[in-house]
């Protein structure tokens, strides 16, 4: 498949793995349980391990994405999460970006409306966000019980480009998983998919993607070639 840029006029992004470094945050904490077993690897590696187990539990764990929505009670489950996360002490979880984000968000802004669209909740989308300053640069920002269905659904990825007033197939939806990619393309959006996450080439290819670039921040080398930066 081939990214027609003429088309684009708007642009939506997942977080994890795609604008946060959250699959090097899940390898750490796996390193770290596997490291008293490092005698049972090949190469004894327990970092490689960990690498392995989380790119190899990504692609199941997409299959059950959609499971509270598809059976009605994602609002429930969200509801229990924001009890247990209030009934815990306050910690404010520190997000990694990642490189060369901020300068592509930088070069982008004002040439395109750009959103969020995670399946994160609200309050960790806005930590994030929050904590790198990145907030001016989204006109709007979809978390996982903005609307209905969050994805693989379309429906978070319609209503960005409702609120920037983009048609949807002059959208662009961003991400590192199939989950993006199938919401991308069910809503009628082009995609890419990127590498510095969770997802693999073959799958993301295989879902459908338009593109499949190394890391994120090279939209901007694809998206700003033709205009004056």
């Amino acid at each position: 498949m081939t990214l027609n840029t003429n088309r684009i006029q708007a642009l939506c992004f997942d977080v994890d793995g795609t604008l946060s470094d959250t699959d090097d945050q899940y390898v750490e904490k796996f390193e770290k349980f596997f490291r008293p077993f490092s005698f049972l690897f090949k190469d004894r590696n327990s970092h490689h391990a960990a690498r392995r187990f989380v790119m190899w539990s990504t692609e199941p764990a997409n299959l059950v994405y959609g499971f509270p929505d598809m059976h009605g009670f994602d609002d429930e489950l969200g509801a229990i999460t924001d009890w247990l996360t209030r009934k815990r002490p306050h910690t404010l979880k520190h997000f990694i970006l990642i490189d060369g984000i901020r300068e592509m968000l930088s070069s982008l802004h004002g040439h395109y409306p750009m959103a969020v669209v995670t399946a994160r909740n609200e309050k960790g989308t806005m930590q994030f966000l929050e904590q790198y300053d990145l907030l001016p640069f989204f006109d709007v920002v979809v978390s996982a019980l903005t609307v209905e269905h969050t994805k693989p659904f379309p429906d978070p990825v319609l209503h960005a480009a409702e609120v920037m007033n983009t048609p949807i197939e002059n959208c662009l939806m961003i991400g590192d998983t199939t989950v993006d990619i199938q919401a991308g393309k069910s809503a009628g959006a082009q995609t890419v998919g990127v590498l510095c996450g969770f997802g693999g080439k073959n799958a993301l290819t295989q879902h459908g993607a338009d593109i499949i670039l190394d890391t994120t921040a090279e939209l901007t080398k694809i998206l700003m070639k033709d205009k004056s930066l």
